[in-house]
């Protein structure tokens, strides 16, 4: 009898008991408004961005709503303009060029390899189209962040890194979020810390976090955040700059202080999980693992691996065959968007041009979830079962 897979690919672990409690008393004060302190008190936003600025190496950090917020906010405080073109990844998630977007400016998409990373030699044709490059490390794969942050001083781009799968990663020991001018991430549900929304933004340039700061809705109050720039940055900006409003409260920041205490070693449980699927993909013919550099440090959270020119149809057969036994495939080569899972030419208020090398990676894709409520033995299981599906398709399309 074949083997079935039973758990769920959507259910994370619990909110740790440490974070129940701080969210508790946060509630039970009433106040959990960021700007809603005693005086001298720094409260549980402050005291996030203190220890993610830590945590990451970074001078400021900013507590917002969502990772989607963060990147926009990152985009009006380098002063993007309506019309302007904005380099990003051609395999990326909808919040990306969501959010270059959503200040008026335009996105132009810069290819893929089969290593899941933006397409340098791509971008070397492309570095004159701009000025700014919105880097995603689209499900937690890191390019060669030596080599493009060359590319970006030799063209003069600025880059904005989107941290969202990469949080607790690192290249060459250099964390995920730190090549760039500023670095964004995200807290929801299914990233690295859970805070149902929410979203941190990094950078060690103070005129760029006094904007990001008064952007964020701080009105003038900005001497209560955890990282503050000098006052004399605010005084340049502080009454030309709109508020938009997108802060962290207090109850969210609660949630994810003892998540950041526990990242790295949450990190480590998911690459033991991923390496344990990756092993058992390993050698299965017609799938190609997406292999990891060795400077590459990786949080395995979700797993990818490629079909390589094969069929819609039999794309199609490989993740319903999966799907009937339990296991969630997401197919980001299917020509309509499905759940969460686009390409570029999906997003039509971006004008875009096919990318035929490009457009055979992405056709290939296919995204796992990696939940920490997984064991070794279910990953070993998830394993076998799609290695045994993806014969069948094969075997079948073969007689």
């Amino acid at each position: 009898m074949s083997e079935i897979f039973t758990r769920s690919f959507t259910q994370q672990e619990p909110i740790p008991e440490e974070g129940i409690r701080a969210a508790m008393e946060v509630m039970q004060s009433g106040r959990l408004h960021r700007y809603n302190l005693s005086p001298s008190e720094v409260g549980e936003v402050g005291l996030l961005e203190q220890e993610f600025a830590a945590y990451t190496g970074a001078t400021y950090a900013l507590a917002v709503a969502s990772g989607g917020y963060a990147m926009a906010t990152a985009l009006r405080a380098l002063g993007v303009q309506p019309g302007e073109k904005v380099l990003t990844n051609a395999f990326t998630l909808a919040p990306v060029p969501g959010a270059i977007a959503s200040v008026g400016a335009v996105p132009v998409f810069v290819g893929v390899t089969e290593s899941l990373t933006i397409d340098l030699e791509d971008l070397v044709n492309k570095a004159g189209a701009a000025r700014i490059l919105m880097l995603s490390h689209m499900r937690g794969h890191l390019c060669d962040m030596d080599r493009l942050v060359e590319i970006a001083c030799e063209h003069g781009l600025t880059i904005v890194e989107d941290c969202a799968h990469t949080m607790g990663a690192a290249w060459n020991g250099v964390p995920s979020g730190r090549h760039g001018l500023i670095g964004c991430y995200s807290t929801q549900t299914y990233k690295h810390m859970n805070s149902g929304e929410g979203g941190l933004l990094v950078t060690d340039d103070p005129s760029v976090m006094a904007k990001a700061a008064m952007l964020s809705g701080s009105y003038m109050l900005y001497g209560r955040h955890g990282t503050v720039p000098p006052e004399a940055e605010f005084e340049k900006i502080k009454y030309e700059t709109p508020n938009i409003s997108g802060r962290m409260d207090h109850l969210r920041a609660a949630i994810l202080r003892p998540q950041l205490k526990a990242l790295d070693a949450q990190c480590a449980k998911w690459n033991a999980r991923y390496r344990v699927v990756e092993e058992g993909l390993r050698g299965t013919p017609g799938l190609k693992i997406v292999e990891r550099p060795e400077a590459e440090t990786y949080v395995g959270s979700s797993i990818q691996f490629l079909l390589l020119d094969w069929s819609d149809g039999a794309i199609a057969e490989v993740v319903a065959r999966c799907a009937k036994r339990g296991v969630e495939l997401k197919w980001f080569g299917g020509a309509e968007p499905a759940g969460f899972t686009s390409r570029y030419d999906s997003w039509r208020y971006a004008p875009s041009v096919p990318m035929p090398e490009s457009d055979r990676v992405l056709k290939g894709i296919l995204d796992m979830r990696l939940p920490l409520t997984f064991t070794l033995e279910d990953c070993a299981l998830i394993a076998r079962i799609i290695r045994a599906e993806v014969g069948a398709v094969q075997q079948a399309a073969a007689s």
